[in-house]
């Protein structure tokens, strides 16, 4: 009989991807079937020709673009040299998750299915696509597609004799298992990865820890957003850049969050283990040390602050004793349950952690093994530099808006990476952030003679400052630039630095602040007003037009 084995691979930006994927990954264990769940770019790419059955889970990112870690496999799958032949043996599903109010909807998904095929692979089923438009979120299409991929499966790879599919209220075993190390073992302040000689440009893996130089707020006090402008130092790093890159920032849960759900889940902050994988073959989690406190745990590694899903709670209702609360957990979990679900989680945005507040008696039950599959890891941040080496050199900054906002629960919600970058400062002594660069999609001019129009509203404007710094270094002119707010005297960044830039005949600003008068002015008022100027750059001077939000 043939080996029953499946292969889930999957590209992921934002992790509702890899969530579907894992979820396929355990409706697979119920059927008994050895399986694998990782990102695109985890896997060898020239090893598909060996795999027999193979589920592809893809989000479609930007313009119809593939996610960041599925990006060497796109390149890899579409080499002209590949033989029609190659994946002949491989019988393949496709599942996409777009968003149907973006032109190139479910892109990644499409494209993908239509090489697959090229390259002689058999479709199980048709491509699913996903929508975050609908009412009932990706799941409208998901749920259904599952149901005829696991027939498909199983008419391909029966069960073995004697085994039935194991029930949904039967607990998987976790992915790993927690040890806890002796209490006297070590000093636990050892674990904490200290700050290593770089070997390489830093990365994912290997982030650099930089010194926070200043964080200087920008916005006036009396302004309803907090705005800052934080400077990093870089020496020795590796580190370069250009305008248009992008800075990856992996944020920490604050000390109140982590103090919390140690408590709720009846941790001991300073308990130390060491992981072990349940089954042979799968990695450790790379960003977490071993041994590890379940204080670091938790402030570094466990996304809490976020939104929960679906699959949250249909673990979480495995560990249920309290009747009442298991039910309500079921519902969550299940397909009709899903609208109730988004009005309860996604619409006022609650955390995981508030979450587990409601869920009392479950909560203390968890089993601490089951941590790393119930929560996700924290994602890093993107931030668009907003300084130029040239002018700045060995230092990097950032235009940070802090995110505070009011839903329907009576605690206001707060952007986790960018609350944490705003509590950190200086004064506290050698404050470290860990970082490195991504290149953008931002490409600026390299004839010197190419005018540039910018259009940058808010904090939309910070690749702008680093493009005209640098343009500025270079000794470059034709730097035009709209930049939009709510009040000259309370939100407008870098006033003092454009105004300089201005005299000096090395920018033209225009500025657009929507409530400093009667009728509201945006800054598309303001490329209205200056049409003529606009065209003459555009048909005479082919100037390149960037807009950022």
């Amino acid at each position: 009989m043939a080996e029953r084995r499946l292969l889930v691979l999957f590209g992921s930006q934002t992790g509702t991807a890899q969530d579907t994927a894992e979820r396929i990954g355990r409706e697979a264990r119920r059927r008994h079937l050895r399986c694998r769940v990782e990102a695109l770019d985890s896997c060898d790419v020239a090893n598909l020709i060996h795999e027999p059955l193979v589920v592809f889970v893809c989000a479609t990112t930007g313009q119809g673009d593939p996610p960041d870690n599925m990006k060497m496999f796109w390149r890899f799958l579409f080499r002209k040299n590949l033989p029609a032949s190659s994946l002949c043996q491989l019988d393949y599903a496709v599942l996409g998750l777009g968003d149907s109010s973006y032109p190139k909807f479910n892109f990644v998904a499409k494209k993908l299915h239509k090489r697959l095929l090229q390259l002689g692979g058999h479709p199980l089923l048709p491509v699913a696509l996903g929508d975050d438009q609908h009412d009932l979120g990706p799941d409208a299409v998901v749920d259904p597609w599952l149901v005829a991929l696991w027939d498909k499966i199983l008419a391909l790879y029966p069960l073995p004799p004697g085994l039935e599919i194991i029930s949904p209220d039967v607990c998987l075993p976790p992915k790993y298992t927690l040890h806890y190390l002796p209490e006297d073992s070590s000093d636990p302040e050892r674990d904490l990865p200290q700050p290593s000689a770089p070997r390489a440009a830093p990365c994912e893996l290997h982030p650099f820890a930089a010194r926070v130089v200043s964080n200087q707020r920008v916005t006036a006090q009396s302004h309803f957003q907090d705005v800052r402008l934080i400077e990093f130092d870089i020496a020795g790093s590796g580190i370069t850049f250009s305008a248009g890159d992008v800075v990856m920032i992996r944020p920490q849960n604050c000390p109140e969050d982590v103090q919390q759900f140690c408590q709720l889940l009846c941790l001991e902050p300073h308990r130390r283990f060491v992981l072990e994988p349940t089954e042979p073959g799968t990695s450790l989690p790379p960003l977490l040390p071993q041994p590890c406190t379940i204080q670091y745990l938790v402030t570094h590694y466990l996304d809490i602050s976020c939104v929960p899903r679906r699959s949250f709670f249909e673990l979480l209702a495995c560990f249920s004793t309290n009747e009442l609360e298991r039910e309500k957990l079921q519902e969550f979990s299940s397909a009709q349950g899903q609208e109730e679900l988004y009005s309860y989680c996604n619409r006022p945005r609650r955390t995981t952690l508030e979450a587990l507040w409601d869920f009392p008696h479950t909560t203390c039950a968890i089993p601490a093994d089951y941590l790393l599959d119930l929560i996700p890891h924290i994602r890093p941040r993107a931030f668009s530099i907003a300084s130029s080496m040239l002018a700045l050199p060995e230092r990097m900054q950032i235009l940070v808006a802090v995110v505070r906002y009011r839903t329907r629960l009576s605690k206001p919600r707060r952007g986790l990476c960018s609350t944490w970058l705003a509590s950190l400062s200086p004064e506290q002594g050698d404050v470290r952030v860990p970082l490195w660069v991504k290149k953008g999609g931002m490409k600026f001019p390299a004839d010197p003679a190419t005018p540039v129009i910018m259009i940058g509203p808010g904090t939309g404007v910070a690749p702008f400052r680093a493009a005209i710094q640098e343009r500025v270094a270079l000794g470059r002119r034709g730097n035009c630039l709209f930049f939009g707010c709510r009040h000259k005297s309370k939100d407008f960044y870098c006033q003092a630095e454009w105004e300089e830039l201005v005299t000096k005949g090395l920018l033209t600003l225009f500025t657009a602040f929507s409530r400093d008068q009667e009728e509201k002015v945006y800054v598309q008022h303001r490329i209205r007003e200056n049409g003529k100027l606009v065209w003459e750059l555009l048909s005479s001077g082919n100037a390149h037009v960037y807009l950022a939000g």
